[in-house]
């Protein structure tokens, strides 16, 4: 139950930072360094959301 949680936490914070990185590409430019943070942290939920599903 609690790794259910934890992962549909994940999964929010993922939808979040996702929209976060979309806005700024869409301000900044996606060779911004602000966009590539949100992308790089982006790519380490979307990692750890995997190793969820696999458990």
């Amino acid at each position: 139950m609690k790794l259910e949680r934890e992962n549909e936490n994940l999964f929010k914070n993922i939808e979040m930072l996702r929209e976060q990185m979309m806005i700024s590409g869409h301000r900044n430019g996606l060779l911004n360094s602000e966009t590539i943070k949100y992308s790089q942290r982006l790519d380490e939920l979307i990692f750890k959301h995997q190793c969820y599903k696999n458990k």
